[in-house]
């Protein structure tokens, strides 16, 4: 106990403290709008449910992660490759429209492929939040863990609430459904960009990456329902 109490309250550790809370605004938005997405197909009792499963569960992930699995996520490929899966999902979830027309005799979006998309997708995302949490608590050695513990329970009033927030703001105005998706591209071309392998090559066409990644999640995603309307 001692030890995570250790360099807590100094001015370091609220200096480092106070980066880790604008971090986890900055990056856990696009978690919120991702369980915001994977829910808004779910009958109305589920989505609330659905939320708080999958927010709790993408928190514990982050946990893991962060406690044993660091060093894996910092290694070669896993961003870019991470940052090819975001893309197809990003995709997938501005396509999934079941359950929102039961007129049309669909079944509803099933409860339990919801979590698992939000578990896997939120997997995918939360490298960049953990390898940032842990960098910026690295910088106060004395007081590392009480700062990753502190950033990981502040991530999830965000995650939460920001996920009903967005899903809200999406069931009334569907249309933004495809802003969320976009945001999605986006954050796998920032990944991309960002592995420790490929990233290197990456970099100098990082904007033109992410605006060809969100062309494309939106060019495919508006083809798709278009097409499926006919």
């Amino acid at each position: 106990m001692e030890n995570l109490l250790a360099g807590m309250f100094s001015p370091e550790w609220f200096a480092a403290l106070s980066g880790i809370l604008l971090l986890d605004l900055l990056l856990s938005g696009d978690n919120a709008i991702l369980i915001a997405l994977a829910c808004k197909n779910l009958p109305h009792h589920n989505r609330k449910k659905a939320i708080l499963v999958g927010g709790l569960g993408a928190v514990l992930i982050r946990i893991l992660c962060t406690l044993g699995a660091t060093s894996v996520l910092a290694a070669p490929y896993i961003e870019f490759i991470g940052g090819a899966a975001l893309l197809y999902i990003a995709v997938k979830l501005v396509t999934d429209h079941k359950g929102e027309n039961k007129e049309d005799g669909e079944a509803p979006a099933s409860f339990g492929a919801a979590i698992r998309t939000i578990l896997i997708a939120d997997f995918i995302m939360s490298i960049d939040n953990i390898l940032s949490l842990a960098g910026v608590a690295n910088t106060v050695p004395d007081g590392k863990w009480s700062l990753i513990i502190c950033g990981l329970l502040i991530s999830i009033p965000i995650v939460l609430f920001g996920a009903q927030f967005f899903l809200m703001i999406m069931l009334k105005v569907p249309a933004l459904i495809y802003g969320g998706a976009a945001i999605l591209g986006w954050t796998a071309a920032a990944l991309m960009v960002g592995d420790k392998a490929l990233g290197v090559y990456l970099l100098p066409y990082a904007l033109v990456l992410k605006i060809v990644f969100v062309a494309a999640v939106l060019g495919i995603g508006w083809y798709i329902n278009h097409r499926n309307k006919k």
